[in-house]
């Protein structure tokens, strides 16, 4: 593959397709074809008009200015004398407009292929993609991953003349993630005409994807959509969210029978508005909204007695799948769709109780790895678009250096993996000793805090908790899991112990006094990171500060029960959470490890805003960034980060999956292969059935309420072993096999 030139245009094609094809003239019988094909932007490959895949977004999104991936297509039953190969070719990541940069991976769209064939009789022949192939214009007349697409069936293609020869700097290397492809299909449901007398269609579940139109119109007439998550509080379409994303298609028709989607762009839509339409019939069962995300195999699954409950855990499926596009995203709708960092390592456990994700993190730690700076410092996103200056090495979001291996490890055992990323992650911890003005402490940074926490105002982005209490409390996690990690492998980490030590010493010296937080605590920096730049958090007394101080271990064991009962009177005061990206994962596991089981349950059923049935409540099919991006009297959060399909506060799932129906992974022996099951059964749910499919087969827990009685059924694999804790105490070892057991309420 690397001998194949990377060609271009002779022309500059700006934002419309272009494509480069050559005609192929086999000398003998074909044994077996093989393509390899890339871009610096998005492929389509064609044999004779026809895909050679059914994967989209080719060649996926990597650090382009190191490496681009390459795909492989066995080609020989395509494969004839003559027949034309074509390279269709956007802008894409690489090119296009992207978190408004553009052009920042690469100038122009260029590609690169290599076509193996193999005669009958042994001999083999390579063509490659070099200057004399051909380009000429697409009927794609504009692409891009924000503003949507244009296809324009009336535009034959015209000569642009031979490919030009260019080089490219970057490695290519073979597919390592999941391809991307759709998935399920969405007939409309309903057309509504909204109070301005717009034409507007509903799908009835918000997804990332695009629309699919089966139409026999007129030569020339149009169809023109524009997509939304949301109609406003009077019913009519609302984009505002979108910000400068126009998500606008465009389609051209023939006059013949068309089918038309987009090629080189995807929207994030549960609406479509009709904004032109030929004149014909709307026809329901010629329109679909088609979901794409990375082909993940679901392995988990999870049903209870309480539809809320239900309607939740689907909401969480489809944000992670709608966001798990290649990369993960943060959302797939607005003008930013990027890897953030944060959200990656906050939600990657939850991801893997439903979803096989080890190949898909596989290839994004890679880039996570080669983003990682010189000094050992780890940018907000992944892959790196045009940073500015003011963008911050945050905790938690940088922290995914650690955290994403180790629990990709702990769901997946795989010590190759771990072993990969041991260096981003002990590089990222030697960074952590020198990022403050003392080795112990992390003070002083640029960081986003606890973002979209509750306790420093109902519409303020960030939370009241100290930035450097959070910082340091992440500083101490990340040594632990190197730790873990470099024992794991079997590397000497006495020095490392020793570090950790010292951290969680010098946290106790620093932000607490006698066994409790400190109200304040002390502030080296006035302002962080913002536009405007803001007021530095420096509260150390709030939920999310007890919360972690609990989850990390940071408090002497003689003071748990003190600082529990604490973060118990400040939930019971304000009648509900306000934490946000650092204390949300944690609020519920951290009550329920304390004796409040009782109070993480109310949370979970909890139905006003702030909570997690509120979003449901309100119609959500997806989780919201907010906890109240939608308000009760109909308004919206700020049109400057409003989107209704995240998924970082779907992190309740891993609760109620390793507590509710009590599943929990034993990190001395991962994968499944010894669980931790203690179910924590409650009436609201009426029943609860959980399953996962392990490398060793299906594990799954069921508890249900009958006649006085709860009646337990628990299922292991072959080959694995559980401790089992039922909530009266009763302790049994379990090894594979079907078990049921039964006891009083």
């Amino acid at each position: 593959m690397n001998n194949a030139k990377w060609i271009t245009a002779p022309v500059d094609c700006g934002q419309a397709g272009v494509v480069f094809q050559k005609k192929i003239n086999l000398k003998k019988a074909v044994k077996r074809a093989t393509l390899n094909a890339t871009a610096m932007g998005l492929y389509r490959a064609y044999i004779d008009g026809r895909d050679v895949t059914d994967a989209l977004l080719m060649p996926g999104w990597t650090v382009y200015r190191k490496r681009v991936q390459y795909q492989s297509y066995d080609v020989t039953d395509m494969l004839r004398d003559g027949a034309t190969l074509a390279l269709e070719c956007a802008q894409g990541w690489a090119v296009g407009r992207f978190n408004h940069r553009i052009h920042y991976s690469a100038d122009r769209v260029s590609a690169a292929a290599l076509l193996e064939v193999e005669y009958e009789d042994g001999s083999k022949e390579e063509i490659l993609t070099d200057k004399t192939w051909q380009a000429y214009t697409s009927e794609v007349l504009f692409a891009e991953i924000y503003d949507g697409e244009t296809q324009d069936r009336t535009a034959p293609p015209k000569p642009l003349g031979d490919a030009v020869e260019i080089t490219v700097n970057t490695a290519r290397v073979p597919q390592e993630g999941e391809w991307v492809k759709e998935a399920e299909r969405f007939a409309p449901f309903r057309l509504i005409i909204t109070p301005k007398g717009e034409r507007v269609l509903d799908f009835g579940q918000n997804i990332a994807g695009y629309v699919e139109f089966k139409i026999k119109a007129k030569r020339g007439e149009r169809i023109v959509i524009s997509h939304a998550e949301v109609l406003d509080k009077d019913g009519n379409f609302y984009t505002g969210n979108y910000r400068s994303a126009k998500n606008l298609i465009t389609y051209v028709c023939s006059g013949e029978e068309d089918v038309f989607k987009p090629r080189f762009s995807f929207q994030g839509f549960r609406y479509i508005r009709l904004d032109e339409y030929p004149d014909v019939p709307i026809d329901f069962d010629a329109i679909r909204a088609i979901a794409i995300h990375s082909e993940m195999t679901r392995t988990g699954h999870f049903v209870c007695g309480n539809e809320k409950i239900n309607q939740l855990y689907h909401n969480i499926i489809w944000s992670n799948m709608n966001n798990y596009i290649d990369v993960p995203t943060d959302c797939p709708q607005r003008d930013e769709r990027l890897g953030w960092t944060g959200d990656a390592q906050v939600f990657c456990r939850t991801a893997a109780m439903s979803f096989d994700v080890k190949r898909f993190f596989k290839k994004w730690l890679s880039d996570v790895a080669l983003d990682q700076y010189e000094d050992g410092s780890v940018p907000p996103f992944v892959p790196l678009i045009g940073v500015d200056e003011n963008m911050p090495i945050s905790a938690a979001w940088a922290d995914s250096a650690c955290v994403c291996p180790w629990e990709i490890y702990l769901a997946y055992g795989d010590k190759a993996l771990l072993a990969e990323h041991y260096p981003m992650m002990k590089r990222w911890v030697d960074y952590l000793r020198t990022a403050g003005p003392e080795e112990y402490l992390w003070l002083g940074g640029d960081h986003f805090g606890d973002w979209l926490a509750l306790d420093d105002g109902e519409d303020s982005f960030v939370g009241a908790t100290s930035n450097d209490l959070i910082a340091t409390a992440y500083y101490a996690r990340s040594t632990d899991l190197l730790v873990k990690a470099g024992k794991v492998l079997g590397e000497d980490m006495t020095a490392y112990e020793a570090l950790y030590d010292k951290i969680v010493a010098r946290f106790r010296e620093y932000f607490m006094k006698d066994g409790m937080p400190l109200e304040k605590c002390p502030v080296v920096r006035d302002v962080v990171v913002g536009n405007p730049p803001r007021p530095n958090p420096f509260c150390g007394m709030t939920q999310t500060a007890l919360v972690i101080i609990l989850a990390y271990n940071l408090c002497e064991e003689k003071d748990r029960a003190r600082i529990a009962e604490k973060l118990v009177d400040m939930i019971e005061e304000r009648g509900y959470m306000t934490t946000g990206f650092i204390g949300t994962p944690h609020i519920l596991h951290v009550l329920t490890e304390n004796g409040y089981n009782d109070l993480a349950y109310r949370l979970l059923f909890r139905e006003e805003s702030p909570s997690w049935l509120y979003s449901v409540n309100h119609g959500a099919t997806t989780i919201w960034e907010h906890w109240n991006s939608l308000k009760e009297d109909g308004g919206f959060w700020s049109t400057g980060m409003n989107s209704f399909n995240h998924y970082w506060c779907g992190v309740v799932y891993e609760w109620i999956f390793d507590t509710c129906v009590g599943i929990r992974l034993d990190e001395s022996a991962p994968a499944y292969l010894h669980s931790e099951i203690a179910p924590h059964p409650n009436k609201n749910l009426g029943f609860a059935d959980a399953s996962i499919d392990t490398a060793y087969g299906t594990l799954r827990v069921k508890w249900k309420y009958r006649d006085g009685m709860i009646h337990y059924e628990i299922t292991l694999p072959a080959g694995t072993t559980a401790t089992l804790t039922l909530p009266s105490g009763y302790r049994e070892e379990l090894s594979g096999g079907t078990y049921f057991f039964t006891e009083r309420e």
